[in-house]
């Protein structure tokens, strides 16, 4: 699959998803390539048909992308409950567990997940997979003495690479966090090494979302389809 089907796939989630958001909604937004054009196409629906929702964030640079369109963006802290967030995901299996982080903002991701009534993902096919793992699961450590957690995810097989800009300095979450990302191939046992991974102080987060979407929209060539989770 080269590039221009992968964009067109997620443009075509993006669009399926953004029908979920009515006036009054007040609607969790998420974060990465796939999201970007579910936030194009909301901010189309606002401008011309007048759609009025109040957007929660989980990045800035989406934040900024909302309020562009002229989205109403409020703090998470401003609202009792969200009603609905939409966000990507990095993978997701036939058990509906995923991996997310990709873009650096899973703590924030999993914040508004937690906290919202549906959970809606959009992906391109090649997201779903039959086991997760193959890619590289986020950690996000605060920099205080990073370097012995990542001795202990060396210690334990887990594979670490911290993740740098280009420049070499490490990556920041909004939060000024690190984020490491554990190369496993395969997570075989995720509610095992969830709580290995949040039991390990200086953690922050991980990116594992484990039986938390309601339903995931994925971009086929042959148009969006919609998995249920029958658990949810």
């Amino acid at each position: 699959m080269d590039k221009a089907q992968q964009d067109a796939m997620k443009k075509e989630a993006g669009i399926a998803a953004a029908q979920l958001v009515k006036d009054g909604m007040v609607a969790g937004l998420g974060t990465g390539s796939t999201v970007k054009f579910l936030v194009d196409e909301l901010g189309r629906r606002v401008k011309e048909e007048g759609l009025e929702f109040t957007g929660v964030t989980t990045s800035r640079r989406t934040q900024e992308q909302a309020e562009g369109y002229g989205i109403k963006i409020v703090d998470i802290d401003d609202v009792d409950r969200i009603d609905l967030t939409i966000d990507g995901a990095d993978e997701v299996d036939a058990n509906f567990n995923g991996i997310k982080g990709g873009g650096a903002a899973l703590l924030w991701e999993k914040i508004v997940a937690v906290n919202s009534d549906k959970i809606v993902w959009i992906v391109d096919s090649s997201k779903v997979v039959d086991v997760i793992g193959k890619f590289p699961l986020p950690v996000e450590v605060i920099p205080f003495g990073w370097s012995h957690v990542f001795k202990r995810f060396e210690e334990r097989g887990y594979k670490p690479v911290l993740r740098l800009e280009a420049d070499g300095e490490p990556v920041r979450t909004d939060e000024r966090n690190y984020v490491i990302d554990l190369h496993l191939e395969r997570i075989d046992n995720p509610q095992e090494l969830a709580e290995d991974l949040i039991n390990t102080v200086g953690v922050v987060e991980h990116g594992l979302f484990l039986n938390m979407v309601n339903e995931v929209i994925v971009g086929d060539p042959e148009g969006p389809r919609v998995l249920v989770n029958p658990n949810k």
